[in-house]
């Protein structure tokens, strides 16, 4: 099989690209300064040249306040973008898996939301994805769709280097408390979706670490695991005051993994814990 991997340079592109070279899958890895997915031309080139058996889209617009600001942009990218990759794949017969997100839900409740509910996102980007998303299925017979959360990965930046980095300037760090997920770490994700594109299991899927904290209760656990004494002061969503609207309810059920015959991923502080054990 040979696999095209977009957002190469990214966390989970990244992280992709190794467990596929890994697994001894012939590869192509291709960054946002090497392959413009808002370029159908540009898409185009390089599937004929590689001729993919398999996609792996990770390439997206994932700054969400900034998306607000400049929607036309994000659209371009996580739509248009994604509806290139989609059409390139239709016409040279490849299967492709896009990359979702759990914003493309309204965040309301406190059940984890199943792949069939009914979406409703509350910002620019989560609008974006659910569009990425709708191409997919509209364009591409051979697609899986994975929704994910709160990706950290060793490779570019996340919500755990950054409160690394902020505690070392700061006495404290007012971080949200009302927005409940799951941390999702590239390294486990990765080899999930790598032996996912191997098979014709296609469908929607939820794809996260086990278990389920809000963002204050994350922070507090990479400065324990850490071994930092530093204060997290627990906010709600409004008084942080961002400028695109969160869900504050993102579980995901993993029950399409289960389903699918998939492995689900480990328990994320498990998987914090051996992140930071490796010095990240």
């Amino acid at each position: 099989m040979k696999a095209l991997i977009t957002g190469a340079s990214g966390q989970l592109g990244f992280d992709a690209v190794k467990v596929l070279r890994k697994q001894g899958v012939d590869c192509l890895g291709v960054s946002s300064k090497e392959l413009d997915v808002t370029d159908r031309n540009a898409v185009l080139r390089v599937f004929d040249t590689y001729r993919p058996d398999a996609v792996l889209h990770c390439a997206a617009w994932t700054k969400v306040d900034l998306a607000e600001d400049e929607p036309e942009r994000c659209m371009c990218v996580n739509a248009a973008g994604t509806q290139n990759i989609a059409l390139a794949c239709r016409e040279f017969g490849s299967k492709l898996l896009y990359i979702s997100t759990d914003y493309v839900f309204p965040g309301t409740g406190d059940k984890p939301w199943e792949t069939n509910d009914p979406t409703g996102p509350l910002n620019v980007y989560g609008r974006s994805k659910l569009a990425g998303e709708l191409a997919v299925r509209e364009l591409v017979e051979k697609h899986f769709i994975v929704r994910t959360s709160w990706v950290i990965g060793e490779h570019g930046n996340n919500f755990v280097k950054t409160m690394l980095r902020l505690a070392e300037t700061h006495d404290c760090l007012r971080v949200v408390d009302d927005q409940i997920g799951s941390p999702t770490f590239t390294a486990d994700l990765a080899p999930l979706l790598c032996d996912m594109l191997l098979t014709e299991k296609y469908g929607v899927y939820h794809a996260t670490n086990e278990g389920f904290c809000s963002w204050a209760e994350l922070a507090e656990a990479v400065f324990r695991l850490s071994g930092k004494a530093f204060a997290v002061e627990h906010v709600t969503t409004e008084a942080y005051g961002a400028k695109a609207l969160r869900p504050k309810n993102s579980r995901l059920s993993k029950a399409s993994l289960d389903a699918g015959g998939f492995q689900r991923l480990p328990g994320w502080e498990e998987s914090l814990a051996r992140m930071l054990e490796k010095g990240y």
